[in-house]
């Protein structure tokens, strides 16, 4: 079960995933709307920030190649693509991609279904970073391949062990579920969220 904990905004916040050793981690990048974007000069810090062992994710809205060409500059090793996912952007990407659904775009997942540079999925809410749980029967019927089935949104240390054991994903994906009220990650959540990962798996 990978563990996936995205939305970092400071160096200082990686220490917490070194600590909990979570295989993923996510960083908001181009897109002014979220309050958790970071310019690429603080990414780069965030990302020496990471241990070695954690697989540095951008996490990206309808990206244009040179923004990807920028993403892969900094040093990462997964781009999550939410919203429109070019060809051109596709044929670009010299990093693996992880394509995100937010549930009202699902018609489009047979089609990267079969792409070789989509190495694997994160099902979301509508609006994703709301915190804002969907129905995951919604995509408990989908065909499972050898790309990664990451489930989002809404998920906190409160719902996750009934999450992992209704739809068994290959991982689970956090942001405000771990955070402070007014931003900012919670040491003590994401032990928490880790914790009970891991306990939903004995």
């Amino acid at each position: 079960m990978k563990i996936k904990i995205c939305g970092l905004t400071k160096p200082e916040e990686a220490r917490y995933l070194n600590e909990n050793k979570v295989d993923f981690a996510g960083v908001v990048m181009f897109f002014p709307k979220s309050r958790r974007n970071t310019e690429p000069d603080m990414a780069k810090q965030i990302l020496c920030a990471l241990s070695p062992q954690i697989k540095k994710t951008a996490v990206v809205v309808s990206p244009t190649p040179e923004q990807i060409g920028i993403i892969a500059g900094c040093g990462f090793d997964y781009i999550q693509i939410h919203s429109t996912l070019s060809k051109e952007v596709l044929d670009a990407s010299p990093l693996p991609i992880l394509k995100a659904f937010n549930i009202s775009d699902m018609e489009q997942y047979e089609y990267f279904h079969s792409a070789d540079k989509i190495h694997g999925y994160v099902f979301d809410s509508p609006k994703p970073g709301s915190g804002k749980t969907f129905d995951w029967n919604l995509v408990r019927s989908l065909p499972r391949d050898d790309k990664l089935f990451f489930l989002a949104g809404g998920l906190d240390p409160e719902n996750v062990k009934d999450a992992i054991r209704a739809l068994k994903p290959d991982g689970v994906d956090i942001s405000s579920g771990v955070e402070y009220k007014n931003g900012g990650k919670d040491p003590r959540k994401i032990e928490l969220f880790v914790k009970n990962v891991r306990e939903a798996l004995l």
